[in-house]
C-alpha cells in the first residue's frame, strides 16, 4: 500500500473547497472531504487506477463533486497529490507542481 502526501497548494485547495461547500450547506463540506478520503484510500490500494494525463501524472474524478485529483506515483512508495482541481478552473494551472 502506498503512502499519500499532498502538495502544499493541493492541501490548501482541499481546505478551501471544504470550507466553500460547508458555507453552502452545513455538512456538505464534510461530505466532500469524505469523498476525497475515499478516493485517496482507493488510490493507496490501486495507484494506477487514474487516467494518464501527462508524463507520470494521473487523474481521478470524484464521483459526486465536480473535482479531480491530479497525482504522481513516486518511486519511494508514495503518491503525491498535485492538485484538488475544480472542473471549471483553468485547465492545467497546476502543471509546474512537483
Amino acid at each position: 500500500m502506498k503512502n499519500v502526501i499532498f502538495h502544499p497548494l493541493a492541501e490548501q485547495e482541499l481546505i478551501d473547497a471544504t470550507a466553500y461547500y460547508e458555507e453552502q450547506k452545513p455538512g456538505l463540506g464534510l461530505e466532500f472531504l469524505g469523498e476525497v478520503e475515499e478516493v485517496v484510500n482507493f488510490l493507496m490500494l490501486y495507484p494506477e487506477a487514474g487516467s494518464n494525463v501527462g508524463v507520470s501524472v494521473r487523474r481521478v474524478i470524484l464521483p459526486k463533486f465536480s473535482y479531480s485529483l491530479f497525482y504522481r506515483i513516486l518511486e519511494e512508495e508514495q503518491i503525491r497529490i498535485l492538485a484538488v482541481a475544480h472542473h471549471k478552473r483553468k485547465p492545467q494551472y497546476w502543471v509546474d507542481r512537483e
